[in-house]
């Protein structure tokens, strides 16, 4: 059986360290802020995401570009040239063209490479869900599964990856076109913060709200409370848009009610980031459905 690699792209917002970890190669998207393009690695190198986060409090507008189909085929060339295979789990479709690109850069080497496999997943995840399915993927292989096995294994779990998150100004929805500018307007003025998650076609979905800040964090938990799948064993996955805080304030929570110990915490990278903005509260697990 041939050896092969897990890749994903930075929206997994994986820390580099639990990149390296799992031995996950991860390629960056980019973004464009102050007539400078910057590249989204986990580590902060182009653009520290502190720094990021700052400048949007400021004001500053960035737009995000999906990895190319240049750069799938020259990741994924690299390692079919060592005589690997590759299983590439993407961002979500729904949100992104970067699984577009990468099915059409693998059809474009597997005429090049035809005795090496690359299947691409169409995650339908975001931030730290497709972090979390890239991790459980991970697992698998290092459990001796093959290519094929981690394959089914992701298209099986992909839709039980629970997403669901809030924000803290209304207002980078709007701009999204996520909510109305009314919507934003008086959400703001009685300070509503909207509960969100990613829905099985891999869409930011708007499904409910709560009065203040505290209320919409521990929304969060409480839809944990009714789909999760053992949550007492985890992993649960937690990702933020520069606030650690709330982030530790969740964790806690998660703690308490279900005796969670494994739990990892992780920034929104400045490509989602961007759309959602600082404040940004995510928490991920396995649930019985989405």
């Amino acid at each position: 059986m041939r050896d092969y690699v897990i890749i994903t792209d930075s929206c997994c917002d994986f820390t580099d360290e639990m990149a390296r970890e799992l031995e996950v190669e991860v390629l960056p998207l980019s973004l464009e802020m102050g007539g400078k393009t910057y590249y989204n690695y986990l580590d902060g190198r182009d653009i520290d995401f502190h720094t990021f986060y700052q400048r949007v409090r400021a004001g500053e507008m960035a737009t995000t570009s999906a990895v190319s189909v240049g750069a799938f085929e020259t990741g994924m060339r690299r390692i079919l040239e060592s005589g690997r295979d590759i299983l590439c789990l993407a961002f979500s479709s729904g949100l992104s063209a970067t699984y577009q690109s990468a099915a059409i850069a693998a059809q474009n080497l597997q005429e090049l490479f035809p005795q090496g496999r690359i299947l691409v997943v169409d995650t339908l995840c975001a931030s730290m869900g497709q972090g979390l399915l890239v991790y459980l993927c991970a697992m698998e292989k290092r459990r001796g599964k093959s290519l094929e096995e981690v394959y089914a294994f992701a298209m099986d779990t992909r839709l039980n990856v629970c997403h669901w998150f809030t924000v803290d100004d209304l207002n980078h929805l709007k701009r999204g076109g996520r909510i109305s500018a009314a919507t934003a307007l008086f959400g703001t003025m009685l300070s509503i913060k909207p509960v969100l998650h990613v829905d099985n076609a891999g869409k930011l979905i708007n499904v409910d709200k709560a009065r203040g800040r505290k209320a919409s964090l521990l929304a969060l938990v409480d839809r944990m409370e009714k789909t999760a799948i053992d949550p007492e064993k985890g992993p649960v996955f937690l990702s933020h848009g520069d606030c650690l805080e709330d982030a530790q304030f969740v964790a806690d929570e998660v703690r308490r009610r279900f005796g969670t110990q494994d739990i990892h915490i992780s920034y929104v990278g400045p490509v989602i980031g961007n759309h959602s903005g600082p404040g940004t509260l995510a928490l991920f697990f396995l649930g019985k459905e989405r």
